[in-house]
């Protein structure tokens, strides 16, 4: 039994660990005499404590089984079966991974979860800039609040959300997404994916059909897979989803997953016509809308648009936000506005999912900062330099990579869509920039089906105004080599 003296695992359960991985692969029999913890610990050259530790947990776990007269044994109640029938060479005590054998089934739902390895290609963006953000007055409200803790803050917390955070929320949505809503219909989450799978939880049963915009955030669809539903990918083109398509195509579905602001990855903005059709489907049928605004803020080319919740007038609309986009991704703070008579529903979700609420703190603190004015000024702020990024992201490629970048979309959003020319495979472009360092998203991977042309997303929120030309020549050289 080699022991190491020196590192974190304690002595008593290194031994335990020794005897279980013993007995477990057959060197050790049931019924077979063990040492007396007197004889190993002088064996060991250790204090008989760790040792009498180490017999004392086995024997509780029915490892060991002490007897009369004849000392300690092999627990007798262990099966054969469980030993292998040869005898095997002990490996050092440290725990190892246990070696898969046999059939090792998973559910259809989590084989539907499987998509690219790379955990890069989940998607970059969101990564904003923080050189930027105003940390000295963030530091400030978490010390305001840290200074007075109290139970509420160190308690679970309402699992609709810290109540006056709610009311500021709704003040802001009101003020700047023109979202009617109460606080009260408002359902704080750890992010809008978080809320995504609730809201298919919700309204959704198995093998119920959904529209997903074609192409779509992969976030949705893999809410939508958990849910048990049938994704029906509708076509979206430059007046956003096509509704007549999916009339056509399912018009019973019982939701339809839009983002109407700005659509991802296509970068386009759902027509008033297009608006009101997808609001009279959803009356006329008792569907649901899922709304998601996942970026609304930043829009250059002129004010935000309205929210498609601001036009709802019967009840359908589900919105969904995040504030990630606007401060900090481990902030972890996303939002569902609900109907009235959905609450109930949805909060049994959310308690169903996750019984502890977002962190009380953190809301706490971002009650104060949106109160006293920071949010909207920080806001303002970013959109004035995410402006020139964008700007200068789309000079470049135009420079360096014109005839190989196409841009496509509209003046909004953290990113640029840049389509590849006919027959370049985008996913094998994006592997070669990964191995560069350079993160950039594929247009394919948001498709159910084979998109028509290859693109790439590219993030500029977080890259510096000087990086950006020599992000996109690196990006030509690859592409140029992908063409030839």
């Amino acid at each position: 039994m080699a022991l190491d003296f020196g590192g974190e695992v304690p002595l008593y359960r290194q031994i335990s660990l020794w005897f279980q991985r013993a007995i477990r692969t057959g060197q050790l029999l049931p019924g077979q005499r063990v040492p007396s913890t007197r004889a190993l610990a002088k064996e060991l050259r250790v204090s008989r404590i760790p040792v009498l530790s180490a017999y004392e947990l086995l024997i509780a776990e029915g490892y060991l089984e002490p007897f009369a007269g004849a000392g300690t044994c092999v627990s007798r109640s262990i099966p054969d079966a469980f030993s292998p029938p040869e005898k095997v060479g002990l490996a050092a005590p440290e725990a190892s991974a246990p070696q898969p054998k046999g059939k090792r089934a998973v559910s259809r739902r989590a084989l539907a979860m499987r998509g690219p390895a790379q955990a890069w290609l989940r998607g970059c963006h969101g990564c904003t800039d923080l050189q930027h953000f105003p940390i000295g007055i963030w530091s400030k409200l978490v010390r305001r609040h840290s200074r007075r803790i109290s139970r509420e803050i160190m308690g679970y917390g309402d699992t609709m959300g810290y109540r006056p955070f709610r009311e500021a929320l709704a003040e802001y949505l009101g003020a700047f997404r023109a979202v009617h809503c109460d606080p009260s219909q408002i359902l704080v989450t750890t992010g809008s994916q978080q809320a995504l799978q609730i809201s298919a939880l919700a309204l959704l049963d198995c093998d119920d059909e959904a529209w997903l915009e074609e192409p779509a955030y992969p976030g949705t669809l893999q809410a939508l897979k958990a849910a048990g539903a049938r994704p029906v990918p509708v076509p979206v083109d430059r007046h956003g989803l096509d509704v007549e398509y999916g009339i056509r195509t399912a018009n019973d579905a019982r939701v339809a997953y839009v983002t109407p602001a700005h659509q991802f990855p296509l970068s386009v903005t759902m027509s008033a016509a297009r608006r009101i059709d997808l609001l009279s489907w959803a009356a006329r049928n008792g569907a649901w809308i899922v709304e998601d605004d996942y970026d609304s803020e930043f829009r250059f080319g002129g004010n935000p648009l309205a929210s498609l919740q601001g036009l709802d007038t019967e009840g359908r609309v589900i919105y969904v936000g995040t504030l990630t986009k606007v401060m900090f991704p481990a902030l972890r703070l996303g939002f569902a506005v609900v109907p009235p008579d959905l609450v109930e529903s949805f909060l049994d979700l959310r308690n169903a999912t996750d019984t502890v609420s977002t962190p009380t703190l953190h809301q706490m603190v971002m009650t104060d900062f949106i109160r006293e004015g920071h949010f909207s000024r920080h806001i303002k702020k970013m959109r004035a330099v995410y402006m020139e990024r964008r700007k200068a992201m789309i000079q470049a490629i135009r420079d360096e990579a014109d005839g190989l970048l196409e841009v496509a979309g509209d003046d909004a959003g953290l990113y640029v869509l840049a389509l590849l020319p006919s027959g370049v495979d985008d996913l094998q472009i994006a592997t070669r920039a990964h191995r560069m360092n350079l993160l950039v998203g594929t247009l394919s991977r948001c498709y159910a089906g084979v998109p028509a042309r290859g693109g790439l997303t590219l993030d500029y929120a977080n890259i510096e105004m000087r990086n950006i030309p020599l992000m996109v020549r690196a990006l030509r050289s690859i592409i140029s080599a992908g063409v030839r």
